[in-house]
């Protein structure tokens, strides 16, 4: 492609992204890589491509788009001919990404399900009607046929689905309290979320303090908070948190203060899930404790602050 007059000056990311049509960070994965030349030299990202230059992009093969089965160990709650509830682990990610191909939830669901899943609510995540964070430990529904999928993502859509999550924050939260606050992009940092952006999306937590550990003069102390979903943002409770001072604990991305020696990693766990059956009509709950490294931080802090 040849540098046009508006690009004149750019850095090299900027044109390739812009030449392309293709993310900034997609572009600099190409030039790092040293896929991309102007005038037959390898550019580095940071430096500036003049107009009327030659620029080549050797772009890599196309990953396959559908997810692959794969042997992985599920914790199902629940199973029937319509719906699974499974409890997921920290680190395994929901559906494939961009740096997780593989080795995903949905993986893991075609292995268990077989052809049964296969398109329901798109190739990329079959059955997902809804996501938790890697990092986050609980309760989530997965859809095995249309019918099921369409009930369950109208009554989410609907805000009929119960959704309560409980976290370890830092700091003393009031005793109870609404976070209503817009989530969207981050507009500088695009790995982040943040709240009241421009086309941010309503976003609304309730929370309640159900444990105090109080701090000191050199740490803010810490509470174990139950959080309410109104609406399901992406990172919505850990930005929401965050947003009023009090990020979750072990949160690598929104928490500012070193954490907690002997915390497991980030302290989010999708405990309740309750929704109409989309056959049967029934009212299912289910309740799943944290898991065991996030119960045993729960005993030191009651330990060190009765």
């Amino acid at each position: 492609m040849t540098v046009p007059a508006s690009l004149d000056g750019a850095r090299a990311d900027v044109a390739a992204a812009e030449l392309l049509n293709i993310t900034r960070s997609a572009a600099q994965k190409l030039l790092d890589d040293g896929r991309v030349t102007l005038d037959g030299k390898p550019l580095k990202k940071s430096e500036r491509v003049t107009a009327g230059g030659e620029l080549c992009a050797d772009l890599p093969e196309p990953v396959n788009a559908e997810p692959v089965p794969q042997d992985i160990p599920l914790d199902i709650v629940y199973e029937d001919d319509d719906l699974l509830v499974i409890n997921k682990p920290a680190g395994l990610v929901v559906h494939p990404a961009a740096g997780h191909a593989d080795g995903t939830l949905v993986n893991a669901l075609l292995h268990h399900c077989g052809d049964s899943l296969a398109g329901i609510g798109g190739v990329a995540r079959p059955g997902i009607v809804h996501r938790i964070d890697r990092d986050t430990t609980g309760l989530l529904v997965v859809a095995k046929n249309d019918a099921a999928m369409g009930s369950l993502q109208e009554q989410l859509a609907a805000r009929h689905m119960e959704r309560v999550y409980v976290c370890v924050v830092y700091g003393q939260p009031v005793d109870a309290g609404v976070v209503d606050a817009p989530i969207g992009r981050h507009p500088v940092d695009r790995k982040k979320m943040a709240v009241n952006v421009r086309e941010g999306r309503p976003a609304v937590t309730h929370y309640r303090v159900l444990e105090r550990y109080p701090g000191s003069s050199s740490h803010p102390g810490c509470a174990y908070v139950e959080c309410r979903l109104e609406t399901g943002r992406t990172h919505q409770i850990r930005v929401h948190m965050a947003s009023i001072g009090h990020p979750v604990v072990g949160d690598p991305v929104y928490c500012p203060y070193r954490t907690i020696a002997y915390a497991p990693g980030q302290c989010l766990h999708a405990m309740t899930l309750a929704f109409v059956h989309p056959r049967t009509g029934e009212l299912l709950r289910f309740s799943s404790d944290p898991p065991e490294t996030f119960r045993e931080l729960l005993r030191k802090l009651r330990a060190r602050h009765p």
